[in-house]
């Protein structure tokens, strides 16, 4: 978000992020105003904490993180299918969900690696479509959800459930490892960390609802983490389309 937020001011040279301490370092010619109001726009809560002279840091060589990430994004969106597929089927919303969430993940990784170099008004575009797109689902989704909360449903197989999700756990704990092995500080790869450590919960929360289903012989549990990671979802379209803006 602020990426794309100061990426037309020329005067920004470079950008350092400390995502756990979430502190910001800008590296700039001219004036701080106007990044300031820029970032604050964002409404993230941010304060100026000093403006000092500064040399430019060491940039390291993005080519191997851009490979990382192409393979994130390939196990992410190779799950989104699997689990799409595999949810309609096993008819859990749970499984749709988590293929959703997996498909917000690839659309966060395609929008950092296809846009690059690419105009900021075209970037943009580009995450209005995907927020809108994202949201479209989410709502789709929703709507199931509350549909068989109110009508008579199959209960959901339990073992498509658990097996799927143990699988997509394992192409998640893979893609942690793969990112954690870059050991990099750079924003965009401690982001996706922290979104795969987020797939890695949702992941548990549906084989819990599927050892519950399984257990109640309920069709509840499926729902119910169904709509929770809806929510992550709709969360995460809503944000996008604030980069649109």
């Amino acid at each position: 978000m602020i990426r794309m937020k100061l990426e037309g001011f020329s005067q920004v040279k470079y950008l350092g992020f400390d995502i756990p301490n979430r502190k910001l370092e800008v590296y700039h010619t001219d004036e701080i105003a106007k990044i300031h109001q820029a970032i604050g726009e964002l409404n993230l809560k941010d304060t100026l904490e000093a403006t000092e002279d500064a040399d430019m840091p060491f940039v390291a060589d993005e080519s191997n993180q851009r490979k990382i990430l192409w393979w994130v994004l390939g196990i992410n969106f190779g799950f989104f299918v699997a689990e799409m597929t595999t949810g309609w089927i096993s008819n859990s919303m749970g499984l749709i969900a988590d293929s959703l969430d997996m498909l917000a993940d690839s659309i966060v990784y395609a929008l950092s690696l296809f846009a690059v170099g690419a105009a900021v008004s075209r970037k943009k575009k580009v995450a209005k479509i995907s927020g809108f797109f994202q949201m479209g689902l989410a709502l789709l989704g929703f709507s199931e959800v509350l549909r068989r909360f109110f009508n008579q449903s199959e209960t959901p197989l339990f073992q498509w459930m658990i097996i799927v999700s143990l699988l997509a756990l394992a192409g998640n704990l893979a893609s942690l490892w793969l990112i954690n092995k870059a050991k990099s500080d750079e924003a965009h790869m401690q982001a996706s960390a922290i979104f795969t450590s987020n797939d890695i919960i949702v992941n548990g929360g549906v084989i819990l609802a599927g050892v519950l289903v399984y257990f109640l012989e309920s069709k509840w549990p499926d729902l119910i983490v169904g709509g929770i990671v809806f929510g992550f979802v709709m969360r995460g379209a809503v944000r996008i389309l604030k980069l649109a803006k």
